[in-house]
């Protein structure tokens, strides 16, 4: 019988633990599960949002968990499953969520700069001699992943603009990095002779080295796209969605809200709109793709 009860209670603990559950409705209030994508190295990225998380945690009076995705596309599919109740969706993640999950936009960051939009970049070495669409025939192109209007669909767009219509017609190879900075970096080291990744991230990179800006130059430039857009379940009881919109847009005009937004390398935040994602859906339609029907699970390589 102690046998049987040492065996029993360690597992009882572990159930309710891995039980508890999010913020649903105004009973049974635990914790607020706040989604992020892997913009940046996952490790890098759970670092950034961590003093956010506990900043509102200390406003609200329940703590908030995050959660980051291996993929961005995951943040699609696992939403519902893990019963996140928010999440910073990227440019197209933000679309087909606000489309296919029903979500609330709620805010969006403001860089240090004013920006609170980024572009898509396409980048190359500057000693690679590639200068013009046609000049990527023939090479290996690092893209960021399928649920990513900069790190694949902007590139798609612009190949479409120059005449072709599949990217086997162009590349010899091409992969999916995974993230915005690992595509810097696949260019850096060689591993690939072009990629695509938004500007925001590129120009962090710059700040920290700037001898990235010496070795790698940008050969094209996307429309403004929505970064980092703020999104809440709608069924989320209307007193908490109210209170963390304002508690994010009034953190500039706070002393501690202040510090949290220097250490995350912001300006503050700015109110979100479905219509922040209209050039999200102006680029698709260009390339022939509905929202609603696009596969934006990755494929990991493709020759």
């Amino acid at each position: 019988m102690r046998v049987l009860l040492r065996c029993l209670i360690p597992l009882c603990i572990f159930f309710f633990l891995f039980s508890i559950p999010s913020l649903r409705g105004e009973t049974g209030k635990r914790y607020l599960l706040i989604g992020l994508i892997p913009e940046r190295n996952i490790f890098r990225q759970i670092d950034r949002y961590r003093p956010l998380a506990d900043y509102l945690s200390g406003r609200l009076g329940v703590k908030v968990r995050l959660t980051i995705l291996s993929r961005y596309g995951d943040i699609i599919d696992r939403f519902s499953q893990r019963g996140m109740d928010g999440a910073f969706f990227g440019d197209l993640t933000g679309a087909l969520a606000v489309e296919l999950l029903k979500v609330e936009p709620v805010a969006r960051p403001v860089s240090l700069d004013g920006r609170s939009s980024a572009r898509g970049v396409i980048i190359v070495r500057r000693d690679s001699g590639i200068r013009k669409p046609g000049d990527l025939k023939g090479k290996v192109f690092a893209f960021v992943d399928r649920a990513t209007v900069s790190g694949y669909l902007f590139p798609l767009y612009y190949l479409r603009k120059a005449g072709f219509n599949s990217l086997k017609e162009v590349f010899s190879e091409y992969y999916f990095t995974g993230s915005h900075d690992s595509a810097v970096f696949a260019v850096l080291d060689g591993r690939a002779d072009a990629g695509s990744l938004k500007d925001t991230v590129l120009n962090d990179l710059i700040r920290k080295d700037k001898t990235i800006a010496d070795e790698l130059m940008v050969l094209a430039e996307s429309p403004p796209m929505p970064e980092g857009t703020f999104c809440l379940r709608t069924d989320l009881p209307p007193e908490m969605r109210r209170k963390i919109r304002e508690l994010l847009l009034g953190m500039k005009k706070d002393h501690e809200g202040m510090k949290v937004l220097q250490e995350m390398g912001l300006s503050g935040f700015t109110p979100a709109s479905r219509n922040d994602f209209a050039p999200v859906i102006r680029i698709m339609k260009e390339i022939g793709i509905g929202l609603k029907d696009y596969d934006y699970r990755t494929t990991l390589k493709g020759r």
